[in-house]
């Protein structure tokens, strides 16, 4: 036998050994799926959806059952999945990825969040702010000059819905007053229904779908969007890096709200998992999001699939801890509640 047969040989008996091995680990158990906010939010209808169909790609077809820890704006279940949950390969999980810029300053995240084992994003977020009507603002000009603030809803410090009220407030100069305490989207949006916030800021492909009927009914606006390029369904709603006035206006709008948005809806499993499994849970995400079922399942929900592998969000993890320090104090600044 030749050399390069022999070597070939070996690499598909060593893929057939793991795939074996993860077979003979997976078959029979039953994977927890950790969603750090609550049922019926954006988080819970993503992970719900995928997790129908990860099981099959995972050798063993394990089952999954879904569970929703809410509490502290998702700092509860990434906090759990760090330091609790164990390393076994059998739980992973979802928080809200703006906590990890919170880390910088936030003193309440006690743990390093880059020792975590991300396993991808399945839609990188287009942050957008939507007001009801009851606000009486309807575009960019009437909040400018509103002469009360504008009531928006948070989960709380370290989460998207709050950091991101708090970023345009500061970048823009916005009057706005942030309620926070929400367990997730689907609270902020029952609040602003009944009428105790103006609106909120998250991402437009779920809060398109929370106020699927609202927005073409002209009861909900979308006045803002947060976001690098302009939203292709939003073309006349101005973008927050064109309303900023100076430089650092615009860096502080990128680095404290429009790069994070890439990884808000982070899967992570814990620290230590063994590498062989942590490539297993891997590679059965990302098939899920090309599995042709999900695929049609999402289309009929409305939910966009733009995803993220483990690897590129760890590279754009690491590239946040990059800051200057100059703009690290500043964010801290910003961020810190008040």
């Amino acid at each position: 036998m030749s050399i390069k047969p022999l070597l070939l040989a070996i690499v598909v008996a060593c893929l057939n050994a793991t795939t074996a091995h993860a077979d003979d680990f997976y078959k029979g158990k039953t994977i927890r799926v950790i969603v750090g906010g609550s049922a019926g939010g954006g988080f819970d209808i993503y992970t719900r959806a995928m997790a129908r169909h990860m099981g099959k790609h995972i050798p063993g077809n394990p089952a999954m059952i879904v569970e929703n820890m809410t509490g502290a704006g998702t700092l509860i279940a990434a906090k759990y999945l760090h330091s609790n949950a164990k390393p076994d390969g059998l739980s992973f999980g979802l928080f809200n990825g703006a906590l990890i810029l919170g880390a910088l300053g936030n003193k309440s995240i006690d743990f390093d969040m880059r020792e975590l084992e991300f396993l991808g994003v399945p839609v990188q977020d287009s942050t957008v702010c939507a007001l009801r009507k009851e606000s009486g603002v309807t575009n960019m000009d009437q909040w400018f000059a509103a002469k009360t603030p504008i009531k928006l809803g948070g989960l709380s410090p370290g989460n998207s819905t709050s950091d991101v009220a708090r970023i345009i407030m500061a970048a823009l100069n916005l009057p706005v007053q942030l309620v926070e305490g929400y367990k997730g989207t689907n609270e902020i949006r029952l609040a602003a229904d009944a009428g105790e916030l103006h609106g909120a800021c998250w991402a437009w492909e779920t809060l398109r779908t929370a106020w699927s009927k609202a927005i073409p009914a002209g009861e909900v606006n979308v006045v803002l969007q947060v976001t690098a390029k302009k939203i292709l369904e939003l073309p006349n709603v101005p973008m927050s890096l064109d309303l900023a006035k100076t430089d650092e206006a615009r860096q502080i709008l990128r680095a404290g709200a429009i790069d994070p948005a890439a990884i808000v809806r982070v899967y992570v499993t814990s620290p230590r998992t063994p590498k062989d499994r942590l490539q297993t849970l891997r590679s059965a995400f990302a098939k899920t999001l090309t599995d042709a079922e999900f695929i049609a399942e999402a289309k009929k929900a409305t939910l966009d699939i733009n995803p993220l592998t483990g690897e590129e969000v760890k590279k754009i993890v690491d590239e946040l801890f990059k800051l200057t320090p100059s703009m690290r104090t500043k964010l801290a600044g910003i961020l810190a509640p008040k």
